[in-house]
C-alpha cells in the first residue's frame, strides 16, 4: 500500500513537471513565431539597428539629453551603443565577442556609470543574449543552444493593469532576478525585469570597495510599437531603465527612451564591431 501511494505521488509530480515544461514550451513556441516563421528567423544572421535617443536623468542630476544609439549584432555577439548630449556621462558601449566582454565609457574621468558598473559586474545579461530583447540577433530565446530548464512559467501576472504571461529566468550560479513578460494575446515579448539586492559587504569585486549598505538594483525593459519587415516582427520603440536605490544615501534613476529608425538585418559587419580592446 506504501508503495503504492509513493508511486502515485510520483506519478503526480512527474505530470505537474511535465505540465509546467509543455507550458514553457509553448510560450517560446508562440513566441518566436510572433517574430516570423522558423525559416524567415534562421535566415537571419546578421542585425544592425540604429535610431534617436533621449536620455533621462529621472532623479535631475544629469537631466534630460537626446543622442542616438544603435545595436549590432550575430548570434552569439553583439555591439550595444548608447550615446547622448556632453558633460560628464555621455554614454557608454557594451560589447560580447563570443567569449568575452568589453565596456567604452564616455565619460570625461574615464570611470563606469552606476549602470556600467552594474552591467560589468552582471555581465552574463550580455553572454546569455538578455540584453535587448528579440531586438538582438543574440537573443536568448533565439539560441538553439539555449537549456530551456533554466525557464520557469510564472503564471499570469498583472503589469500596469495589462495581464502578461511571464517566465522566470534561472542563471547558472547568479542571484539576479528575471522575468520576462509575454502579451498573452499577440505573443509579444513586452518587458523584461532584473532585480537584485546587494547585502552590506558586497561589493563590484576590483570595480568597487566592499559596500557598508543594502542596496536595490532594478533594470526594467519595455518593447512596444511592434512591426514586420521582411516577414520579420520587431518592436520600434525600446525603453531601458536603471534604478539602484541604497538603504541611504542618494537614488540613482534613469531612462534611455529609443526609438530603431532603421532596422536591417543580414548586413555584412566589420569583425571590429565586436573587438575586445
Amino acid at each position: 500500500m506504501r508503495f503504492l501511494i509513493t508511486l502515485c505521488l510520483l506519478s503526480l509530480f512527474f505530470d505537474v513537471a511535465y505540465a509546467v515544461d509543455s507550458k514553457v514550451d509553448e510560450v517560446v513556441s508562440k513566441h518566436l513565431d510572433s517574430i516570423g516563421t522558423p525559416e524567415a528567423r534562421a535566415a537571419v544572421k546578421t542585425r544592425v539597428i540604429q535610431g534617436a535617443l533621449h536620455f533621462k536623468d529621472l532623479e535631475g542630476r544629469f537631466g534630460d539629453q537626446v543622442g542616438y544609439w544603435g545595436y549590432v549584432s550575430e548570434p552569439h555577439k553583439s555591439n550595444l551603443v548608447l550615446k547622448f548630449g556632453g558633460g560628464e556621462w555621455r554614454g557608454e558601449r557594451f560589447v560580447f565577442d563570443g567569449e568575452k566582454t568589453d565596456f567604452a565609457v564616455f565619460t570625461a574621468s574615464r570611470r563606469p556609470s552606476t549602470f556600467g558598473n552594474f552591467v560589468h559586474w552582471q555581465d552574463f545579461i550580455l553572454k546569455d543574449g538578455l540584453l535587448g530583447g528579440e531586438l538582438s540577433a543574440a537573443w536568448i530565446l533565439e539560441n538553439g543552444d539555449f537549456d530551456r530548464s533554466r525557464l520557469e512559467y510564472a503564471g499570469t501576472k498583472k503589469i500596469d493593469s495589462q495581464k502578461l504571461e511571464a517566465l522566470e529566468y534561472h542563471p547558472k550560479g547568479k542571484d539576479l532576478k528575471i522575468m520576462m513578460y509575454f502579451d498573452p494575446e499577440s505573443h509579444h515579448h513586452v518587458m523584461t525585469t532584473y532585480s537584485l539586492v546587494r547585502e552590506p559587504g558586497v561589493g563590484f569585486g576590483p570595480m568597487d570597495s566592499a559596500n557598508q549598505r543594502q542596496i536595490r538594483y532594478t533594470i526594467e525593459e519595455r518593447f512596444s510599437d511592434f512591426h514586420d519587415d521582411n516577414q520579420i516582427t520587431l518592436p520600434r520603440h525600446y525603453d531601458l531603465r536603471y534604478t539602484e536605490e541604497p538603504q541611504s544615501g542618494h537614488t540613482h534613476l534613469y531612462e534611455w527612451d529609443m526609438t530603431a529608425d532603421k532596422v536591417l538585418n543580414n548586413v555584412e559587419l566589420d569583425p571590429g564591431n565586436f573587438k575586445i580592446k
